[in-house]
């Protein structure tokens, strides 16, 4: 039934067998099984193919986190198409903006935004999945199924995945069937994972972190899912007794911290807890030692190449650090086109089955970023030390990764600077303890009638949340080197510590 090369087979070929054995267990409703995932999604295949998707083709998604946007995700690989999850903080014109790039077959979104992005669907079939499961999707899949899987090559797209840049429009990374089966069973065998485990899964769905490697890595290695919709500190801690893994952004951990029902005696059944997508502060490794007598592992990764680098799940987990690079993945630190010495700053390369397919429609960019051999430049810096942990610290540019998510500050610079009574704005990261970075705006006023409140409130209807600035800030002038460049780095020493 299931071709080799496709990732829907090695995503099913733990739990084959299995039909009647727990997938995902919820607070609030039945359980799902691997069966009934697995059928849910043939009928999502179905479906999708009777509204026109072909191989190749987009599905573009924008909906609430539930099991039946698990299926859909699944239904989409089964039918050949692309899947193409986007933000549910993205405004409509933010979508607009995806759905011009990529050109999906189908859009399918919440009910209650369904009128204002059809607007902006082009020739894409909109159809909707609500917060409860249900929609015009749901209604399409009813008496569906027994769907044969698409054949797919290895280097066929399975998803696009939109990632920010510092400069420039948001860049669409092309992942194959074989990216992402070959990183998750590396992270199956890495951290161990098998079908005893029971995941906590509390992130979102429509991020390389909650869909490639927390619900790839579950069903490669037919583990229990408890799915939450989202972090709720009280159904984490109440899961924990019986879990045994949790992946985090560190702001789940920061969060968690200040419960006091966080205690060794809880995280007892627990044996792995996973942080990433943001850095995770040497204080919070320490405190949540001294609690819960468990090291978080970190681990580094990027949209368009999941997981390159991890501490050792056996061996020491040195805090500050992303660890060494995991098996089959390249790692090396360059400056000025050679390997710096271990201690030294450099920009960080790595190259693996793991490495992105190129960015779609944009040759010029994949060939600015991803090498001919295989290479991928990813814009990080970092330095690795003597025993080969390597540390990244900063960026070669200014990306602002705030609560695990990207922000590139040219974005919401032109939205400030369009303000009336703005004469020209910098925004950057600061360290935050929640949640690694925050976004904070560095505005010179044209008018002594702004306000770092009339900034903030012109932003609100046309910019995701996340990107929104956690503070406006005004000021006479900008600093600027001897060529007039924006000294963005003498801001963010500046302004370090905002949030402390």
């Amino acid at each position: 039934m299931y071709d080799q090369n496709h990732l829907i087979s090695r995503l099913r070929a733990a739990s084959l067998g299995h039909e009647t054995r727990n997938f995902a267990v919820f607070p609030a409703r039945a359980s799902v099984t691997f069966g009934e995932l697995f059928a849910g999604a043939e009928r999502n295949a179905a479906a999708l193919v009777a509204m026109g998707v072909q191989p190749g083709d987009r599905v573009a998604v924008q909906v609430h986190k539930t099991i039946e946007a698990i299926q859909l995700y699944l239904g989409t690989v089964m039918a050949g198409g692309v899947f193409l999850p986007l933000n549910t903080a993205y405004t409509t014109a933010e979508v607009a903006y995806f759905l011009g790039d990529a050109t999906p077959r189908v859009l399918v979104c919440d009910p209650e935004r369904a009128d204002d992005l059809q607007s902006v669907a082009g020739d894409a079939k909109v159809v909707t999945l609500d917060a409860n499961g249900a929609g015009s999707l749901t209604d399409a899949v009813v008496g569906r199924g027994g769907f044969e899987p698409v054949a797919r090559r290895a280097d066929d797209l399975a998803a696009i995945l939109y990632t920010s840049g510092t400069t420039g429009r948001s860049k669409g990374a092309m992942l194959s069937h074989e990216n992402l089966a070959s990183n998750s069973t590396m992270l199956k065998e890495y951290w161990q994972f098998s079908d005893h485990d029971v995941l906590i899964h509390a992130l979102p769905i429509f991020h390389t972190h909650g869909l490639f490697v927390a619900t790839n890595v579950a069903l490669f290695a037919g583990a229990k899912v408890v799915f939450l919709s989202g972090f709720d500190a009280g159904a984490i801690l109440d899961a924990m007794p019986t879990a045994t893994a949790l992946m985090g952004v560190p702001t789940f951990y920061t969060r968690l911290l200040a419960e006091e029902q966080l205690t060794r005696d809880r995280a007892a059944n627990m044996r792995l807890f996973i942080s990433g997508s943001a850095p995770l502060l040497v204080d919070t490794h320490e405190q949540w030692e001294a609690r819960t007598g468990h090291r978080i592992l970190e681990r580094y990764g990027m949209t368009e190449t999941n997981m390159s680098t991890s501490n050792p799940y056996d061996g020491e987990r040195r805090a500050g650090t992303v660890g060494f690079p995991l098996p089959g993945v390249e790692a090396r630190i360059m400056t000025d086109g050679a390997e710096v010495p271990d201690g030294d700053i450099g920009v960080l390369e790595v190259r693996g089955a793991n490495v992105f397919q190129g960015y779609w429609q944009m040759p010029e960019k994949t060939a600015e970023e991803l090498r001919p051999d295989g290479w991928f430049i990813t814009g990080d810096m970092a330095k690795r030390d003597a025993d080969g942990y390597i540390t990244i610290v900063g960026r070669e540019k200014d990306l602002v990764i705030t609560g695990g998510f990207n922000v590139y500050p040219k974005e919401v610079e032109s939205l400030i600077d369009d303000i009336p009574g703005v004469l020209e704005s910098a925004v950057i990261g600061v360290p935050h303890p929640d949640f690694g970075e925050a976004v904070v705006a560095v505005v010179v006023p044209s008018s002594d009638a702004l306000t770092a409140e009339a900034v903030a409130a012109a932003l609100a209807t046309d910019l995701a949340k996340f990107k929104q600035p956690k503070q406006v800030i005004l000021v006479p002038e900008l600093p600027r080197n001897t060529m007039g460049k924006v000294q963005k780095k003498a801001l963010r020493e500046e302004h370090a510590g905002l949030f402390a």
